[in-house]
């Protein structure tokens, strides 16, 4: 039996760094008063989702790892609790800037870094202007409480992203999100679809999907997004366990035993019934087999 408890968290952010550090300081030391041994903070939480619109004066936000507040905070954090956290931030590496995430493991290490490798662009969405593509991979890391796997937001949308770490072994996957309205159309709620494409990738991989997503409105000259929270954990077979609602400030917990997990993988065989073989396909843009 290796019973973990992660959590997933939720909050809105200002323009005040030290302050949006402060409460989500405060919202992972609840977490870990409830027993969290693996707690998620949502995408980009040190300042407001600055990419709504296309502006350099944000790209100063962005700042080498070794020198970025939230992780040098949140390091000595992980190692008084002895969490693990998953820290989000914008990352500047000489004339490159990358939607990164750092993994601090229980003894204030940092394991390694991942870098968004699906780069959204639409109206109230501009991250092309802000961030390169990822050019690390999909990574997979092994924390004193277990092997996880990291996407970022619209990451979350891809099967292949989840499938892919769940090949490496992770055994939960985490996804620190920004999602919400849409400004061109008030009448859009992706909300369930959002929730359902992660429910899947719990369910196709059996493995516990955690997501955090920021709550409040946000507004940058005429376009405003209203992030609809509802962070959630989902178990392995798809339902959700956790569920937050769209406004609150909150802290969800969950346990699990990886090794029953384990177990529960190996008998449905949907590892072993793979046929990568007749997957090429899936490495093409337009449906072609490549040769």
């Amino acid at each position: 039996m290796r019973n973990v408890k992660v959590a997933a968290t939720q909050m809105s952010c200002s323009w005040d760094i030290e302050e949006n550090i402060a409460k989500a300081d405060r919202l992972v030391r609840e977490a870990a008063k409830q027993g969290a041994q693996i707690i998620l903070l949502q995408e980009l939480f040190e300042t407001p989702y600055f990419c709504q619109k296309e502006k350099a004066d944000y790209y100063p936000y962005a700042t080498e790892q070794e020198h970025n507040k939230a992780i040098n905070h949140f390091r000595a954090v992980a190692k008084e609790l002895e969490v693990v956290l998953p820290i989000s931030f914008y990352e500047k590496k000489n004339n490159a800037r990358y939607n990164s995430i750092a993994v601090i493991d229980a003894n204030g290490e940092v394991l390694g870094r991942y870098r968004k490798s699906h780069i959204p662009d639409g109206p109230g969405y501009e991250e092309k202007f802000y961030f390169n593509p990822g050019d690390t991979g999909f990574k997979v890391w092994s924390t004193r409480y277990g092997k996880i796997g990291v996407g970022i937001c619209w990451d979350q949308w891809y099967p292949e992203a989840a499938r892919c770490m769940a090949l490496m072994g992770a055994e939960i996957l985490f996804y620190p999100t920004a999602i919400g309205s849409e400004p061109q159309d008030g009448s859009i709620d992706s909300k369930d679809h959002w929730q359902a494409c992660m429910l899947g990738h719990a369910a196709s991989n059996l493995v516990p999907v955690v997501a955090s997503n920021r709550i409040g409105t946000e507004t940058d000259e005429d376009s405003s997004v209203t992030f609809y929270g509802s962070s959630f954990i989902a178990g392995p077979t798809g339902s959700k366990v956790a569920e937050a609602g769209r406004t609150e400030e909150t802290v969800l917990v969950a346990e699990f035993d990886l090794d029953k997990l384990e177990s529960q993988r190996i008998e449905w065989g949907i590892f072993r019934d793979r046929r990568p073989d007749l997957y090429k396909v899936i490495t093409s843009y337009d449906g072609e087999q490549l040769v």
